[in-house]
């Protein structure tokens, strides 16, 4: 199975719309996926979107893990599936991405979507520049995260 990766930039245009790459498309597609869920990253200043099938994995996953009487976990339950959106692609592959969403991640017009096997991110192209590492530390993080207790 096909997995989303490489970083790809892509412009705004003046209605929130950016074009899906077609490489991300045929994924979609192969996934069986004809429209995306798409929600703001806890912690990060990006958007995730998610093919259905996936999303439905994610939460699945994520409500294993609570117990739904406990209103707490209901809570986070209803705030992490509340927050996402459903998303669909129109006939030229292009998605809109709400003005609140853009906001919330401190869009310009010009963004980077950034695979991540299952489901990638939208950035604003400065901000993901600033949050990542340089390629000294990337390597020293990396280095660091494959270490095997031995």
């Amino acid at each position: 199975m096909s997995s989303f990766a490489n970083r790809i930039e892509v412009k705004v245009d003046d209605k929130g719309r950016i074009f899906i790459p077609s490489a991300y498309r045929k994924i979609l597609s192969d996934m069986g996926s004809k429209n995306v869920i798409m929600r703001r990253e806890p912690g990060l200043e990006c958007l995730t979107i998610y093919p259905e099938a996936e999303w439905d994995k994610r939460v699945e996953e994520f409500s294993s893990n609570l117990n739904e009487w406990n209103p707490d976990d209901l809570m986070l339950l209803m705030q992490f599936v509340g927050d996402a959106e459903y998303v669909e692609i129109d006939c030229q592959g292009r998605i809109l991405l709400s003005k609140k969403n853009l906001q919330s991640i401190n869009a310009g017009k010009e963004l980077v979507l950034v695979g991540l096997r299952n489901r990638f991110t939208i950035w604003d192209k400065q901000n993901f520049a600033a949050h990542c590492l340089n390629p000294t530390e990337l390597g020293e993080a990396i280095a660091k995260r494959m270490k095997k207790d031995k």
